[in-house]
């Protein structure tokens, strides 16, 4: 009933291109409109003047020949004041400002390594966004802002990294391993050294060597209680007896004898 009448209703966030015998007139704002369709005058179409969000996946190579795939956000909007351009001189924005995006990363990218690409995000947008706001300013849109939201490398460069990385964590873990049994062994070393000068000390007319056979004969006596009372030990066969425990404790100490001769 409004159209029969020549009344037109414009939303808000929203303007209408104004023809009149097929040649733009005027842009018409948000609110109601008189249009005199019977001398000429008709909606050629409207524009939203929304911010606007494309999401562009370009797939490009890095200088150290890893393909990826660059996942970039663009905000933009029409301009109120350039409404004309933006209706007539665009077909379609979204493939212009996809190209450009495209254009653009693929002549930064390539000349980044992998490394380099996650560590300069933000430049990379930066020049996409300048690049953008240069080109589609004359067509009366302005971008609101340019993200690079993710860089995919391709998938099997993905496991290989990921290997890597578990490799090293595998390393450090076993280095820290390492470093624990050392310091346990060195506490072990140092709590025998004080317990035979201890020994020494306090009981007269006995050598270093009393006492770590005594010592000797005491860890044997322990081990032999711990196999004893685990569950899940097998049978194990050894020489048990005074004779046995003076056998094991010479061959320690030849051991060590030669161990220092080396």
């Amino acid at each position: 009933m409004g159209q029969a009448l020549g009344l037109i209703q414009v939303d808000q966030s929203t303007v209408a291109i104004k023809e009149s015998f097929g040649k733009f007139d005027e842009i018409l704002g948000p609110g109601c409109h008189f249009l005199p369709w019977c001398i000429g005058k008709q909606i050629a179409g409207y524009l939203s003047l929304r911010v606007q969000q494309l999401d562009v996946r370009c797939e490009t190579k890095t200088k150290d020949n890893v393909f990826v795939n660059v996942v970039a956000s663009v905000q933009y909007r029409a301009l109120a004041d350039k409404a004309s351009d933006a209706f007539y001189r665009l077909t379609n924005t979204r493939e212009q400002i996809q190209s450009y995006v495209f254009d653009v990363i693929r002549a930064s990218v390539p000349k980044m390594n992998l490394d380099d690409a996650f560590e300069q995000k933000n430049d990379i947008a930066k020049a996409v966004e300048d690049e953008l706001e240069k080109a589609m300013s004359m067509y009366g849109y302005e971008i609101v802002q340019t993200l690079i939201v993710d860089i995919e490398p391709d998938e099997h460069v993905k496991r290989a990294m990921n290997e890597i990385n578990r490799a090293e964590g595998d390393a450090e873990s076993k280095y820290l391993a390492g470093m624990g049994i050392a310091r346990q062994r060195q506490a072990i070393v140092d709590g025998l050294r004080d317990s035979v000068l201890a020994f020494s000390e306090n009981v007269p007319g006995t050598s270093a060597k009393d006492v770590m056979d005594m010592v000797l004969v005491t860890q044997y006596f322990d081990t032999m209680k711990e196999i004893g009372a685990s569950s899940k030990s097998s049978s194990v066969f050894i020489p048990h007896g005074p004779g046995a425990v003076k056998d094991i404790a010479a061959q320690i100490r030849d051991g060590q004898l030669q161990a220092r001769m080396l």
